[in-house]
Formats: structure tokens, C-alpha cells, sequence
């Protein structure tokens, strides 16, 4: 029997918020009307639920030791995700210890390659990669930020994202990046009052203040080029994921079209280190923003960080929290980071994943001091957890 042995892998669902920040009321600015690949459709702008960007919900996986030291992860995915974990994934976690959380990656990555690769399946290898990082903290008494190389600066650094860069201006961040409200269906009157807002913004916050747009995927590559040349005047640091993923060609026009202008960054709906290859071999993006909670977990993006850097690129990975908290201050090409405005009318800086995290760190004045505690340094609220009690009898026989 080896010490730390893990002899349970529990998946939760949560009833609402957390990793799944989509799940708010109508109230909330990130349901509202924001350009999405679904904009086409008229019966679905107004609001991002009205397609469903909610229905997955949260993911929480727990790892249990033998000695009862207890890790977690958070993703989205909800009940499918977690199946796929209870019933799939912890055949390669239940008799391990966390020590071997290459092996363990490893094996689930290759087993659910026929069903996988990305998506669904890599939201609950990172929720599961992510409880063995934490609980391998909490059994040395060190925080993750120090086992993956140690803090590179003393301080995490923020820009806001959110309908308010004016106010996060106030608050202290160092940029603020808008969501696109049309795309190309809305025509040119949609176009024009994208380029409005971008405009009434930049005229708020001055020169010096970084402003970008958020363009989730909803862009094709005419209007793409004809919204960045309208915001040319008034300065972008960067536009954002105005294409599918997978779609390089595309970013690939764009970035040539708008070199020298503004930067083109992708990558919070790609996954593991092989997709953003294919992004930065060819020259799609100036930069890369994995989600860690959807890319494969903190073990795959350390491989995909390396790489970046090999081609001189930044990581500044897609909110997340904690679990982008801790990769961002140990990396050098990670200069800053992205904290996701979760206050209804963004006024406020509150908790991201409130109320799931408790002990949750937030910016003060656009900048964080990592607290110091073991492995992501939170804990759940555990009143908010569901789990379900799957039909079958499970074997995580080898």
C-alpha cells in the first residue's frame, strides 16, 4: 500500500454559478445581447440563454486520499461531465497517488481520444487534473504556484472584462475588454453601434487605458476586417476570438490585415497543447488565452505555455480564477492576467466563482497578492453540491 493512495473520485454538480458563471438571471450583464455564432438566428440575440449557453453547468470533482486529505477541481459540464468522470476517468485516479499526475493525464487523455480530444471530455480531465494538483498542495503544505516553478512577480496584475471599462478604469485595472453586442447579421447599422460603443469608451477612459473587444466567436472574416479598420482610430490593444477555433485561415487573414494596428488573440475554446500548435505554427495569433478549467488542466497548459513561449508568445489565460491565479504568477510570458467582471452591471469587483469558492481572492485596485495557503488556497460550500447516484455498479479495475 503506498502512502497518499487515492480510494475516492467524487463529481458534483452545482444548482447554480460557479464554474458555470453563465448561469445567471436575466438581470446580468453576461446573458445579455452579445454576439455568439448563433447570432445569425434572430430569434437568438437577446440573450445567450435563449440558445443554451447555460445548460451544462458546473463540474466539481473531489479526490480523496486514504488518509483523508481531500483535493478539488472546477470545470463545467455538469451531470454529462460528470459521468464521464465517476463512470470513465477515475479508473486511471483510484489507486494512484498524486504524484503521478503525468501518468494519470496521460491515461485519460488517450482513453477518450474515440469520444474526445476536446470539449466535454477535456472539461473533465482539467476538473479531475486540477483536484490532483490541488490535493498534492494540500498533502505537502504548499501552494500550487509553488510546485509548478514559484512566483516570477510579486504581484498578479489585471484587466477587467465586462460592459464597463470606464469603471474598471476606477477600480485600478490596467485595461477593459467589452463584449461585441452584433455580429454580422445585425448589418452595417450593428456594425456602426459596435464601433460607438468602442468610441464613447475610449473618449471615458483616455489614451493610455488598454481597451479590447470580445468577439466570441461570432465574426466572419469581411466583417472582421471592416470592424477592426472602424476601431483603428481609437486605439484596440487587441480583438478577441472573432472566429472558431479551428478556423486558422481566418485568423490568419485577419491578423495580416490588421498587423502593426492592434493584436488578434484566441484560444479560450481550444484544448491541449496539439490545438495550439496549429494556432501558433501558423502564425494565427499574436497570442493564446487558454481557459485552464477547459484545455486539459493545469498539467496540459504548462505544456502549452511552453510552447508559446518558444514562439514569443504571451499566455494569458481565459478567467478561471485560482486556477489561472496560480499559473499566471509563475510564468514569465504571462505578464498579466483577465478577471471577469461577475457583479450584475460590473460596478463591483465580487468573487468569480461566488458563491461556490469560499476564501476566493479578488483585486484590489487591479492587482492580487496570492495568499499563500495550500494547494488553490479555497474551499467548497459544500451546501451547494449535488451528486447523483449513477444506476450501475462501476469497476475501476486496471
Amino acid at each position: 500500500m503506498q502512502r497518499h493512495e487515492i480510494v475516492a473520485v467524487r463529481a458534483y454538480t452545482v444548482a447554480q454559478g460557479g464554474g458555470d458563471y453563465h448561469a445567471q438571471g436575466p438581470e446580468h450583464w453576461i446573458v445579455g445581447e452579445i454576439a455568439t455564432p448563433m447570432s445569425q438566428y434572430a430569434a437568438f440575440r437577446a440573450t445567450r440563454t435563449s440558445w443554451g449557453i447555460d445548460v451544462l453547468g458546473t463540474l466539481v470533482v473531489e479526490v480523496e486520499t486514504r488518509e483523508g486529505t481531500i483535493g478539488f477541481g472546477v470545470s463545467t459540464g455538469g451531470l454529462p461531465a460528470a459521468w464521464i468522470v465517476e463512470n470513465h476517468l477515475a479508473r486511471f485516479v483510484v489507486g494512484k497517488t498524486p504524484w503521478n499526475v503525468e501518468t494519470i493525464w496521460d491515461q485519460m487523455y488517450r482513453s477518450t481520444l474515440f469520444y474526445g480530444r476536446k470539449g466535454l471530455a477535456l472539461n473533465a480531465i482539467s476538473a479531475v487534473d486540477l483536484a490532483l494538483w490541488d490535493v498534492l498542495g494540500r498533502i505537502r503544505q504548499e501552494p500550487v504556484y509553488a510546485m509548478i516553478g514559484g512566483a516570477v512577480r510579486e504581484t498578479l496584475t489585471f484587466y477587467a472584462t465586462g460592459p464597463r471599462p470606464d469603471l474598471a478604469q476606477q477600480m485600478g485595472f490596467i485595461g477593459g475588454k467589452l463584449p461585441l453586442a452584433f455580429g454580422p447579421a445585425s448589418g452595417e447599422q450593428g456594425l456602426q453601434e459596435n464601433v460607438n460603443r468602442f468610441q464613447t469608451m475610449r473618449q471615458r477612459v483616455g489614451d493610455d487605458f488598454w481597451l479590447m473587444y470580445d468577439c466570441w466567436m461570432a465574426l466572419d472574416v469581411p466583417y472582421a476586417i471592416d470592424l477592426a479598420h472602424a476601431l483603428a482610430p481609437y486605439h484596440p490593444k487587441w480583438i478577441e476570438e472573432c472566429f472558431p477555433p479551428d478556423d486558422v485561415w481566418a485568423y490568419q487573414t485577419l491578423r495580416h490585415a490588421v498587423a502593426g494596428r492592434m493584436l488578434v488573440s484566441t484560444g479560450e475554446h481550444e484544448a491541449t497543447r496539439w490545438g495550439f500548435r496549429w494556432l501558433l505554427e501558423s502564425g494565427a495569433t499574436d497570442f493564446i488565452q487558454p481557459d485552464v478549467t477547459w484545455c486539459g488542466g493545469l498539467t496540459e497548459l504548462l505544456k502549452i505555455s511552453a510552447l508559446a513561449d518558444a514562439h514569443g508568445a504571451w499566455v494569458i489565460p481565459h478567467g478561471s480564477s485560482v486556477y489561472s491565479y496560480h499559473f499566471v504568477i509563475s510564468r514569465i510570458n504571462s505578464p498579466f492576467a483577465e478577471f471577469l467582471m461577475m457583479h450584475p452591471d460590473a460596478s463591483q469587483v465580487v468573487p468569480m466563482f461566488f458563491p461556490l469558492l469560499e476564501g476566493e481572492p479578488i483585486p484590489i485596485h487591479g492587482t492580487l497578492i496570492l495568499p499563500d495557503r495550500p494547494g488553490f488556497g479555497v474551499e467548497l460550500n459544500r451546501a451547494l453540491l449535488r451528486r447523483t447516484n449513477w444506476d450501475q455498479e462501476v469497476s475501476h479495475d486496471e
